[in-house]
């Protein structure tokens, strides 16, 4: 998987990314991450992450259109890529083969 490897905060925002669908852009992608986490995570550090994944090629950005709301500035809105999508399946994938290795009595004796 080398090559392929996600963070965790990667992960979450390639998820967060996935949910959003058109409408991922950093405010959104925090929100979706506090609501699903409880965490919050600075809005800086969302960017540096999007900004990370877009240069290892799983996510894509263009910007979008400049609205009054945004005093006339433009969203910058993300899109997972083919290889974005690999990453997450393999991630899941991984994590999945060690929860199906955990043997049931684990959970019975807790």
């Amino acid at each position: 998987m080398k090559g392929l490897y996600l963070g965790e905060l990667e992960e979450l925002i390639l998820l967060a990314v996935c949910c959003l669908g058109t409408e991922a852009y950093g405010v959104a992608i925090a929100d979706v991450l506090a609501a699903q986490t409880g965490r919050d995570v600075h809005i800086s550090a969302v960017h540096t992450v999007l900004y990370r994944l877009e240069e290892k090629g799983f996510l894509r950005s263009e910007l979008g259109g400049a609205t009054a709301l945004r005093g006339g500035r433009r969203k910058r809105l993300f899109d997972i890529t083919t290889a974005g999508k690999k990453a997450l399946r393999e991630t899941r994938d991984i994590r999945n083969a060690f929860w199906n290795r955990i043997p049931a009595l684990v959970w019975e004796i807790a």
